[in-house]
Order: structure tokens, then sequence, then C-alpha cells
């Protein structure tokens, strides 16, 4: 395995950061695992989303990634609702992380996933919208925002979001969140305690009174039942828009998954069970449904 680079753990800091900061709940729920888990937090990935516009789309991000060693590991178009999407995955750099403050947990780096949405393909309505906002080589200071969770374009109007909102959840969230990170993800299999079992955590957060989404069910299970999926309902939080209209508009949310052992593998001892034994990659139907827990639609 190779070395921690420390410039780069920073940045992952606050990214991580600047999501608990905006995500209260996100926040409540980070820190009950980690009151459990606290030498054990491991994440099996964290999500951002873009715009395919010349400039903003996923490069905007993954070339920061790749640098450091991250690479593309699948790649597919998706379908949610009305939006046209491009997903990346990357698979991180085999660098171990050490639990030494930088929140990252302890353990590999995350996977990374970046979607996309086509732009081009929404009405001209909503086209003229975004592009309105998007300044020209804007796209370049996409980390900043990540890191910051500043917006690199101007602050929307109400009006703007509004009809946006009516068409693209998806691009609604973004052009208020900018390239915040939309949620991040534990890897169940390395918590300690109940936590390390998922239908155990699913039932802790009930019992704790948190809102799951339960598109296609609050547990979501892959077409193969080895990717096991739980996420919260992103919260809602009051927005001043530039026209200084204040409404009540989805933040982000957070997500357990369970990669269970590959059924080749099922014989294994437990201690020696390795990441590469376990179910890779992601379920297209668990993924729309998960992306239902930042919903736009109903509250506009």
């Amino acid at each position: 395995m190779g070395s921690f680079d420390l410039s780069y753990a920073s940045s992952f800091k606050n990214i991580l950061k600047t999501y608990l900061r905006k995500n209260p709940t996100a926040k409540t729920i980070w820190e009950l695992v980690q009151s459990l888990d606290n030498e054990n937090i491991c994440y099996d990935h964290f999500t951002f989303q873009t715009f395919k516009v010349e400039g903003y789309g996923i490069e905007s991000l993954s070339s920061f990634f790749m640098d450091y060693g991250y690479k593309v590991e699948d790649t597919g178009v998706a379908y949610s609702d009305n939006d046209a999407l491009r997903v990346l995955t990357f698979s991180p750099p085999d660098i171990y992380v050490p639990d030494d403050g930088h929140g990252l947990g302890n353990g590999p780096l995350p996977r990374l996933v970046i979607a996309e949405l086509f732009v081009d393909e929404l009405s001209p309505e909503s086209q003229e919208i975004i592009r309105k906002y998007l300044k020209p080589k804007g796209g370049k200071q996409a980390v900043l925002s990540s890191t910051l969770g500043s917006l690199i374009w101007e602050k929307p109007t109400s009006t703007d979001f509004q009809q946006l909102a009516k068409e693209s959840d998806f691009a609604a969230w973004v052009l208020v969140h900018g390239y915040m990170m939309n949620h991040l993800a534990f890897s169940v299999h390395r918590l300690k305690h109940q936590f390390s079992d998922i239908k155990c955590i699913k039932e802790y957060l009930e019992e704790k009174g948190f809102e799951l989404n339960n598109d296609g069910g609050i547990l979501k299970v892959s077409q193969d039942g080895l990717l096991l999926q739980v996420s919260s309902i992103s919260e809602k939080i009051a927005f001043e828009f530039a026209d200084g209209v204040t409404e009540t508009i989805p933040a982000s949310y957070i997500e357990f998954t369970q990669r269970l052992v590959l059924p080749e593998f099922k014989d294994l001892p437990h201690n020696q069970i390795k990441e590469f034994h376990r179910r890779d990659g992601f379920d297209l139907g668990n993924a729309k449904n998960i992306l239902e827990s930042a919903r736009f639609t109903s509250d506009v």
C-alpha cells in the first residue's frame, strides 16, 4: 500500500466537514456511528452531482481525484424519472488511511460516484436557466465548491429554481447546492457492534425516529441479493434565494451500504475475507430508488 498524501487528506476532510456542517440530521447519524465505531469507521463511497455542460461535468471533479490515483471503475447511463444521467464510479488508490483526525475513518479510501446531468436533453426553458448561471471556465472551481460548500455561480432566484424543479430534481439540487457532496455511504461490513449488520442499522435508525427512504423498500436489495442499502431522507433546510425569497428545500442525506461475500468465497474463514471477495459495483434499481432521498418535486 502507498503512503497517504496529507494535502489530499485535507481536501477530503474539508469535503466531509462541509457536508456535515450543512446537513444537521446527517451529522447526527454520523456522530451516532462515530460514538459506537470510532476505531473502525470506513466509507463505502462519496457521491457528487454535476451538470454536463462544457467544463462543468464529471471531469471537473474527477481530474482532481485521478491525480491522486483514483481510476475509473464503471460507467453507465441511467434514467431517474425524466433525467438522463451519466454516472462514473472511481476506485480508490491502494492506500490505507490512518485514524489521525482527518475524519476519513480507518481503512481504505472511499469509492467515488460522480453523476452528470445531460442538460441538452432538458426542455429549452430549463437549459436556458442552467446556462444563464454557468460562467465560461467556471467548472475549474468545482473542487473548491465541494470543499467549501460554496456556489461557483450566482445564487439563483426562486423563480428559476421553481421552474427548474418542475422538470428535474437533480438539476434543482445542483443549482442551489453546487458541487457539495450529495451523500456519503458507510461501509457496513467494516463497522463493529450492532452496526455491522444493515438490518440492525435500519431498526436502530427507525427506533431513533429518523425518516428513511422507502422507495423500493427501506432495505434496498440488488437483483443478485448481495448489495444491501439503506438511506435517510434528506432533511429540509431554509434557503434564501437571490430575490430575497426564503424556501424550504432538501439538503443531503446519508447512506449505509453492505456488500456481502460472493458465493464462490462463502466458505472462506471470516478473518481471511478481503474486499475483492465481496460484491463490488452498484445496482441500477437500488441507485434509482436512493436518488429519491433528495426529492424536490412534491415540495414546489
